[in-house]
């Protein structure tokens, strides 16, 4: 491992958790089992109401590196207020977010420490990939991985998705929470609006072509509620859209290419106020407006032949 200038915490691990008794266990293992041991890992519980409290207060008596707290009511209820909490308390200068439910990479912490430590940079992005049921993958400890510098342009590509920032899938210096913080109303989407702001300040980074975090795939995840058609998650994206919007107007990078990312978006999920918010703060003339607006209408008529053609160009 590359010299690293060691200090204790030098990671802070934040995750929130809530009624995941039965994934928390394992999850929590393979933190323990991280290759890189100068980390804190701070718990913050939403108000389980399970068998929550006792898996951790017993790891916590066995690795003081473990700490155990119930969210505080001056944070909202919810994923938002529950990593703020963290971040107000974290000790290290790195941070990381992880998930009760997902599983790390034995390697995680130590790989992108030593590369965003090599690059000198603000935050590393690794890859992603997803599991059901029982975890049961063995990890690639080969440590032959692409290493991407991430420009100015990763902001585009991060909304957009074509570089997804995850969550759980970034290791941040410290420094870029700094007078910043996850919107506590918001309760899906809430780190791509979070993550949005932190790229448009400028942070630089790096991105590890290797999958290093294993996200769990059930029905009962934000994620899947969104899917689900879940009426607070949708409420909350919607919300978060127009946020962003906001802030890509205010540093004048509402590109086309995001404004029709948005407005593809209305389309798909069946939401005009989309549409109509994002041709209103794009100034979009008269002419566009009423294209769009017209596309709307027949949408419904139109979406099976534009998936036909997806099918043809792909075969």
């Amino acid at each position: 491992m590359e010299n690293l200038k060691i200090r204790s915490p030098f990671i802070s691990i934040i995750m929130a958790t809530y009624n995941r008794a039965h994934f928390l266990e394992e999850s929590l293992q393979y933190i323990i089992e991280q290759s890189f041991h100068d980390f804190e890992c701070l718990i913050i519980d939403d108000g389980s109401t399970d068998s929550t409290s006792q898996i951790i207060d017993e790891l916590c008596l066995r690795d003081s590196r473990f700490k155990y707290f119930q969210r505080k009511d001056n944070y909202k209820k919810g994923l938002p207020g529950c990593r703020n909490f963290g971040l107000d308390n974290a000790k290290g200068e790195y941070v990381i977010f992880f998930d009760d439910d997902d599983i790390p990479h034995p390697k995680l912490l130590e790989w992108t420490v030593r590369k965003i430590e090599a690059h000198n940079v603000d935050y590393c992005r690794y890859l992603r990939t997803v599991f059901q049921g029982k975890f049961e993958r063995e990890f690639n400890n080969d440590e032959e991985y692409g290493v991407k510098v991430l420009d100015s342009c990763v902001v585009e590509k991060m909304i957009c998705g074509e570089i997804p920032f995850n969550s759980c899938q970034v290791l941040w210096k410290k420094s870029c929470f700094k007078d910043l913080r996850f919107d506590e109303n918001l309760m899906f989407a809430e780190e791509w609006e979070c993550y949005t702001r932190i790229l448009l300040r400028g942070s630089k980074g790096i991105s590890l072509e290797k999958v290093l975090y294993f996200g769990r795939k059930h029905p009962n995840s934000n994620t899947g509620e969104f899917w689900n058609a879940d009426p607070i998650r949708m409420n909350s994206n919607i919300q978060a859209i127009k946020m962003v919007i906001n802030n890509l107007k205010k540093h004048q990078l509402l590109t086309e290419k995001l404004i029709h990312y948005f407005i593809r978006w209305g389309f798909q999920f069946n939401k005009p106020e989309i549409i109509n918010y994002t041709l209103k703060k794009s100034n979009s003339g008269i002419i566009k407006s009423l294209k769009y607006k017209i596309g709307y209408v027949f949408y419904p008529f139109l979406k099976p032949l534009f998936l036909l053609k997806k099918k043809f160009r792909e075969a």
